[in-house]
Parts: structure tokens; C-alpha cells; sequence
């Protein structure tokens, strides 16, 4: 076996071998770290990591034993579950707002990687008691929309589960927001004094005595008195015993001084921070953004404006119906004294909007395109300093005054940049030329002076979400760290047009917990090595510990439903219990500053046999968990060619360690439980995350770091593309990402995550009427797909032939390469055309050397598995 490649750099807990040995090592006790900086060194070797399995549909996963999980429709900003047609869909009705031709947004947050130190030893075996409460749970009808992992059934035998290149894992979402929610309880919750483990349905109950048994540490607790019943029925009613996921609720506020406001949740402040420095189309665009945004807001949400470009410009409400603002230099921090002036003085810096509306337009319409003819790169923007003044304005007194009390809102502030440029003057800064001899440490000074203002917005409950627009790279790395610590989103768009008006409204309004802690506890037999996520690991000293806890917990910037951590984790000897536990806490403080404490309990069988194993494995949650740990090693265009070929060998190994080889043949059959997986990896190893059909660098890092964080629905979607394909009367039929699929008489809508295509081709396009119907159908159903995403994805729509049909074209498989036979059997919708349609379509394709799937499984020495 070749020597191992060098240690990765700080941020990056596991080290991956050469592409021709294993595809991955692991940390058995990997110390947390975090892509910004480290938290303390790794304490233990290096050993093998593990990859995990995976799912079939985002919005129902279902095993081979009949084990289903569904995936209920957000509220806010989370990505809908792709609604399940079948073929035909449902016709297209509500019209499309329209959207422009040219590529838009396309999103990040950060994401960490928090590897756990390997928690203490607990013995599994437990005195035989009188219990009665678990064994009436049904296991069969496994279901949390919270969890997805990637089997539902956990293989006993170590050597075959800790492979490491198909593994156990899985994806929580601990802030997801589903109708109808948990269960809610409005008391303490009951914790095992030994572990910090809660009290759940799987609890064995000593109904004579009331005390419970934990799942996790097997001691007995007390319930003081609650859980004491005649029979087991009677303990059944109890929320926490009776239901998978819990919420706990605690009224009250931990701030002194707060006074609530009313029952009703109040909107939280939002800061425009504007850049000046742009040209006049860029401005026309952005201005007509802002009024429509500004329009948009409920009347009693506060807003202030904040104009920076080499001076910082704090617009004042004061003056009734004229535009007034305070100007203060932008080349460093503003003065205790200058602050003072601003927070104590008569300024009003955060209005309603119901009485400062007409002020807001007439500020937006006053700004004026950047005068000084100087390239977008060279112009002096002090973007750090403008944050820093918004942050000071919000936590001043000058918040509201409404007769001498102060009010503050229920929740989290917020802070919207709108920048076209990079931060080039004053703190944070870095030089207008890369070529600047200094520039390397100015940039590493620039992204700590950046993390640590994200933190402090964080301590103050305070996010700041960075929407970039133009042509003029805005040095992504360096913004990176205010948005991600501060537990935003960085999104980047073409221009300030619609797009861009759509993630201003949809990033003002989408909801966000506070002081976050996330908790992970399972039984001994598991070992979680790997965490990715929006998170750092917590500190002992800020949350409650316990006499023998053996948790896991990661500090949430924010909470929102548009995160998901992905879990790897193995197995630490031979499993002898029937049954493995997992429990996972989120605490926060939501909107309405009540504590919540959300409890998710799961219970899955062990197995032995290796097929009802793999029976079990849901391979779309298994994609994305294997293709976020891959990702969180592409950092460079260098590690994404590495990365690439980390695939191969994965795909491979799988093969050989759970397929079957060829009688009289070197070829390997790939388990046919697993057939759509490869195909998956397909998509990862030529899509936008690691193949080249994004172009610029801080694009693909956007991307990136949006899908280590995003959750499972935006995730999958990103990893594989969905293709639906318009029928007459309205109506869509779901094909494979093929693109086959490309026929002259026909439309098709690409949802590719944060990117969605529409294909008209050429004969139908011809026919003018047809064509235009059929377009208004495609938008509204690109729409429907995509209302409650965020970032909003860009939309874009072309003829066949055009030259921006090569976004849409890079997507899909080629798989005319392939022979007739085989394009029947995974495209079967062929078999519908006549023989002179075949014929036109195989001409319209030209001749590159990609790959199709079907190639590339052979060129692995495997046989492409056949499709369900």
C-alpha cells in the first residue's frame, strides 16, 4: 500500500489516502475543528473513517422490511421535498413570475467538520427489572422527519460495518419546522442523573415506583412521582413516552431587562448596508431591488440604512419626510465618542416602516452611481466598518423608545449586506491587487478580523447575510467568516435583479433560533466520528454536564431549518443487543425568546445478515452523507481532481466488499440493493461541486460551502438533478437526468438545487402558440419547486441549440453513447418514439469524450447495476 497523502490543513479532521489505496481514513477519536480555525489538536491516531449508505426519495425513504420515513413540507426556507409525480404530474396553473435569461444566485454557509473524542465506556448489561414500556413500540413504523439515516438497520458485526467505504451514518435537521410540530411540554424535562440522557419513549418504565430506565446508560432514575401508574396504558398518554420527538418550553427570557412585547411575535430590526460604489446599471438594478423589498415588509418591522463606500453614510428618520444622514470615516473603527454621539443622541436610526417608508424610497432613489473612473476592483469600500456601525446602532438604546421603556424584539436581528465589490478599505480590508507583496497575510488578517466580527454579531443574537451581485469578484474568502460565524448566508448573484430582490425578502423573513446547543448521544456500541455542519464544538463550561455524559455537543450559530448536521459513525466491537439508540437535543431560544428544548429519539435493529442489511440502506441519505464528506476535502480545484478519484475507488471497493464477481469474468456485479448509489456518484464527480461547469473559483466555493450545511431536500438536489419532462394538457413525467431526454418536440425542467433549467426544443420552439403555453407551464411548475428555497435558485430558460443550452447540457449523463438496449432499459420513455424520432434524435448530438454512466462503471472493471 502506497504511504498515506500529507495531513490536511487545519480544518480538516480526516485524512484521505492516495486515489489508488482506500478512498478514505478516519479519526476513531478525531478532535474538533472547524474550516476557519482550530479548536485543540487531534488526540489519538489516525484510523480508517468511514463513508456511510444511502436513501431513495427525498420526500418518503422507504427500506426493504417496509421501514418508512417521510419528509413533511417546511414552513420557511427549507427546500420543499420535490413532490412525488407520477407520470403524468399535475398541470401547471398559476403563472410564472418571469425570470432573466442570465445565470443568478447561487448560495454559502459555511460549513464545519467536528470529529468527537470517543466517549467513556458504559457497560450494556442491566439487572433484570420488572419493565413494561418499550416493547410495545413498533419499530416497523420508524418515522422522524428530523433524522434520515442512511440504513435502517445496523449490521452486528464490526468488520463488515465499519467498511469504510460504505459506512453508517445519518442527517438531522434539529430546526426543522413541520405542520403539525412535536408534541409539546411545558415543564422540565426528565434527564438520567448518570448520563444527561432524556426520558423517551423506549424508557422501560418501573410502573410501581414510577422510575425509568435511560436507553443510553442503563441506570435507573427518578420521575418524582409522574411516571407511578396501575398498568402500562396509563403511562402511554405521557407525551415524552409516547412520541419520538419532543419539544420542551420554557417561557421567559434569559436577557435582564426584557420586557415582551406582546403575545404576537414582533419583527426583528433589519440593516440595510449598502454599497455605493457601483455602476449605473448595476444601481438601476439594485435600487428597483430595494423599493420592492422595502414594499414588502410588514408595517411594523424596524429598518435603518447604511450607505458605505469610503465614508460610512447612517441615514436618520428624524427629519419626518427628507433624507438626512451622519457620515463617519471609513478607514478605521468609529470612536467610543462617535458611537456615543449616535446611540445618546436625537438621531432615529431604526424606524418603523409604516412611518418611514416614504424616507426609505427617497434615500433609495437619491444614491447615485460611482463617479471616479476607476476599475470595480480598485474602489475604496469600507464594508467592515458599516457592519461594525450597524452593530452598535442595534445593541444601543436608541433601538426604540416608546415612553421611556426600551423594547426589544422577540429574535434574531438582522443585518443585509448588498455589496458589488470587495472590502478594500479600512478594517478588514485587503489590497485591490492580488499582486500587492503583502497580500497573503493581509488576506489571513482580514478573514480573523472578519470571524471575530461575525462572533460578536452572534453574541448578540445579530446574523448578517452577505448578497453579492456584479461582475467584480468579491473575495469570498475573506467575507466568508462574517457571514459563517455570525450564522448567515452568503449568496452570490449575477446582477441586483430579481433574483437578487427574492433572497433580500426571503432572508429578511426567514425565522432563526438562538443560543443554539446541539446534543448527540448514542448507545455504547456506536461511535460517532465525524460531525459536518454549522457549528463549533461547545465548550464545558457552556452547557450543563453530567456525571458520566458521554455527549457530543456542537454551539449553533443560528437555528433554521435550512441546516442539517451529517453524522458518519461506526461500530466499536461486535454488536450483541438487538437494538442500537440514538438521541439527539437541540436547545434554543426562538423567536419569541422561549427556551426550547427539542428531544428526537430513534431505535434501530441490529442484523446479522449482511443482504437484509443492505435491503435496509436508503441510498439518496447515503449519497449526500458520502458526498459531504467529499466535499469537505475540496477546497482547491487540485482537491476537487482528487477528490474525483477518491469516487472511483469508492465505488469500487464497495463492489468488491458487497457485490458478487462475474463467473469466469474479472468484472464485479455492483449489489443490485444499492443501483441507483453509483449513479449518484456519477452526478457528484461531474456536477458543479466537484467537476468543472461552474467557472470561477469563488463560485464553486459558494456552492460548497452551501451544500456541507444545507439540509437532506436541497442537498440531494444539488448532488442529482431532477428531470421532468412537459406532456400535452400540462402535465410532467419524471425521467432520468439523461440526456436523452433532449427531443426537439419536447420542453423539459431541470431542478438542479440552485440552479433551475428550462429546455425548449427546437421543432417545438418553431411553433409559436405551442411553445409559449408550454413555457408558461415549465416556469410555474420551476416555481412551485422552488418557493420556499433559500437562497432562490437562479431560473433560466433557452431554446435548444442557444448557447447558454450548455449549462442545461452539462448536466446530464450522456448517455447517447450507449447501445440501443441499454438505452431502453434505463430510458425507457424511449421506447414511445417512432423510428424516424430515434433517428433525429441520435444525429443531434455531438461527439465529446465524456463518459457515460454505463462507460464508466466498465472502465472500474463493473457491471452497471440495473435499474429498478
Amino acid at each position: 500500500m502506497e504511504a498515506p497523502s500529507p495531513p490536511p490543513p487545519v480544518g480538516f479532521p480526516v485524512t484521505l489516502s492516495s486515489p489508488n489505496t482506500q478512498p478514505e481514513q478516519r479519526l476513531a477519536s478525531p478532535a474538533f475543528s472547524s474550516p476557519v480555525a482550530a479548536r485543540f489538536s487531534p488526540q489519538r491516531p489516525q484510523q480508517d473513517q468511514l463513508p456511510v449508505s444511502v436513501a431513495r426519495t427525498p420526500s418518503s425513504l422507504s427500506s426493504g422490511d417496509g421501514v418508512q420515513t417521510s419528509s413533511p413540507v417546511p414552513l420557511f426556507s427549507t427546500p420543499p421535498g420535490p413532490p412525488v409525480f407520477s407520470s403524468p404530474v399535475r398541470p401547471a396553473a398559476v403563472p410564472f413570475r418571469t425570470s432573466p435569461a442570465t445565470p443568478q444566485p447561487v448560495a454559502f454557509s459555511s460549513g464545519s467538520s467536528l470529529p468527537t473524542s470517543s466517549p467513556p465506556q458504559y457497560s450494556n448489561g442491566s439487572t433484570e427489572l420488572p419493565l413494561h414500556h418499550s416493547s410495545g413500540v413498533d419499530d416497523v413504523k420508524f418515522d422522524s422527519p428530523y433524522v434520515f439515516f442512511s440504513a435502517h438497520k445496523v449490521l452486528k458485526h464490526k468488520k463488515l460495518a465499519n467498511i469504510s467505504s460504505l459506512g453508517f451514518g445519518a442527517l438531522v435537521s434539529p430546526g426543522k419546522e413541520i405542520t403539525p410540530g412535536p408534541q409539546v411540554v411545558q415543564r422540565n424535562p426528565h434527564r438520567c442523573q448518570n448520563c444527561g440522557a432524556y426520558a423517551n419513549l423506549y424508557c422501560e418504565i418501573l410502573i410501581g415506583s414510577g422510575q425509568w430506565q435511560c436507553v443510553i446508560c442503563k441506570k435507573l432514575n427518578g420521575s418524582d412521582g409522574e411516571y407511578i401508574a396501575v398498568n402500562k396504558e396509563d403511562v402511554r398518554h405521557l407525551p415524552e413516552l409516547s412520541s419520538a420527538a419532543i419539544d420542551y418550553i420554557q417561557t421567559g427570557n434569559r436577557k435582564p431587562g426584557y420586557i415582551p412585547v406582546s403575545d404576537s411575535r414582533m419583527p426583528a430590526p433589519i440593516f440595510l448596508v449598502i454599497d455605493e460604489c457601483l455602476d449605473e446599471a448595476h444601481l438601476q438594478h439594485l435600487q428597483g431591488s430595494l423599493h420592492a423589498f422595502v414594499d414588502s415588509l410588514p408595517p411594523t418591522t424596524r429598518i435603518g440604512i447604511i450607505t458605505y463606500g469610503r465614508t460610512v453614510s447612517v441615514y436618520d428618520f428624524s427629519e419626518g419626510s427628507m433624507a438626512s444622514a451622519d457620515v463617519l470615516p471609513g478607514g478605521s473603527l468609529p470612536t467610543k465618542d462617535s458611537l456615543k454621539a449616535l446611540i445618546y443622541g436625537t438621531g432615529v436610526y431604526l424606524s418603523p416602516i409604516h412611518a418611514s417608508l416614504p424616507v426609505a424610497h427617497t434615500i433609495f432613489s437619491s444614491l447615485r452611481p460611482y463617479k471616479l473612473n476607476l476599475p470595480e476592483a480598485s474602489r475604496d469600500r469600507c464594508l467592515g466598518t458599516a457592519v461594525e456601525v450597524a452593530l452598535a446602532i442595534i445593541q444601543g438604546p436608541s433601538v426604540e423608545m416608546s415612553r421611556g421603556i426600551i423594547k426589544r424584539s422577540g429574535g434574531n436581528c438582522r443585518i443585509l449586506v448588498c455589496a458589488g465589490g470587495p472590502n478594500t478599505y479600512g478594517p478588514g480590508s485587503v489590497p485591490h491587487s492580488f499582486s500587492h507583496p503583502n497580500y497573503p497575510y493581509m488576506e489571513k488578517s482580514a478573514m480573523k478580523w472578519m470571524e471575530n466580527l461575525g462572533h460578536e454579531a452572534q453574541r448578540h443574537d445579530i446574523i448578517v447575510d452577505i448578497l453579492c451581485a456584479g461582475t467584480c469578484p468579491v473575495r469570498v474568502p475573506v467575507l466568508q467568516p462574517l457571514a459563517k460565524s455570525s450564522g448567515g448566508v452568503l449568496v452570490l448573484h449575477d446582477d441586483f435583479g430579481e433574483a437578487f430582490g427574492v433572497n433580500l425578502q426571503r432572508a429578511s423573513t426567514r425565522a432563526a433560533g438562538s443560543h443554539g446547543l446541539f446534543e448527540i448521544r448514542c448507545s455504547d456500541d456506536i461511535l460517532v466520528t465525524q460531525i459536518i455542519g454549522p457549528g463549533e464544538e461547545a465548550s464545558a463550561d457552556s452547557h450543563e454536564t453530567f456525571k458520566n455524559d458521554s455527549s457530543f455537543c456542537i454551539l449553533m450559530h443560528s437555528v433554521e431549518e435550512t441546516q442539517s448536521f451529517a453524522l458518519s459513525m461506526e461500530t466499536k466491537g461486535d454488536i450483541k443487543n438487538d437494538f442500537v439508540y440514538f438521541q439527539f437535543a437541540v436547545r434554543y431560544s426562538n423567536v419569541f425568546q422561549a427556551e426550547i428544548s427539542r428531544v428526537i429519539t430513534v431505535r434501530l435493529p441490529t442484523v446479522a445478515s449482511v443482504p437484509t442489511y443492505l435491503a435496509s440502506i436508503q441510498e439518496d441519505v447515503a449519497a449526500v452523507i458520502i458526498a459531504k464528506r467529499t466535499i469537505l476535502h475540496a477546497k482547491t480545484s487540485s482537491d476537487a481532481l482528487d477528490m474525483r478519484q477518491t469516487i472511483d475507488e469508492r465505488v469500487k471497493d464497495i463492489a468488491l466488499k458487497f457485490g458478487s464477481q462475474l463467473e469466469k469474468s474479472k468484472l464485479y456485479r455492483f449489489p443490485k440493493e444499492l443501483s441507483s448509489l453509483p449513479e449518484n456518484l456519477f452526478h457528484l464527480k461531474r456536477g458543479p461541486l466537484l467537476g468543472s461547469i461552474v467557472g470561477h473559483e469563488d463560485e464553486r466555493s459558494v456552492l460548497r460551502h452551501l451544500f456541507l450545511n444545507a439540509s437532506f431536500d436541497l442537498s440531494l438536489r444539488m448532488l442529482a438533478p431532477r428531470c421532468l419532462m412537459h406532456r400535452e394538457g400540462g402535465t410532467f413525467e419524471e425521467l432520468p437526468a439523461y440526456d436523452l431526454a433532449m427531443q426537439s418536440n419536447a420542453a423539459v425542467v431541470l431542478d438542479h438545487g440552485t440552479d433551475v433549467f428550462i429546455w425548449l426544443g427546437a421543432e417545438l420552439a418553431a411553433q409559436e402558440g405551442k411553445s409559449a403555453a408550454t413555457l408558461a407551464a415549465c416556469r410555474t411548475l420551476a416555481e412551485e419547486l422552488t418557493e420556499l428555497r433559500f437562497p432562490a435558485p437562479r431560473i433560466l430558460a433557452f431554446k435548444e441549440g442557444s448557447s447558454q443550452a450548455r449549462y442545461f447540457v452539462s448536466r446530464l449523463i450522456p448517455a447517447h453513447k450507449d447501445p440501443p438496449y441499454e438505452q431502453e432499459a434505463r430510458f425507457p420513455q424511449l421506447r414511445s418514439l417512432t423510428t424516424e424520432q430515434r433517428a433525429k434524435l441520435k444525429s443531434s448530438f455531438l461527439h465529446f469524450d465524456d463518459y457515460s454512466f454505463c462507460e464508466w462503471m466498465r472502465s472500474l472493471k463493473l457491471v452497471p447495476p440495473e435499474p429498478r
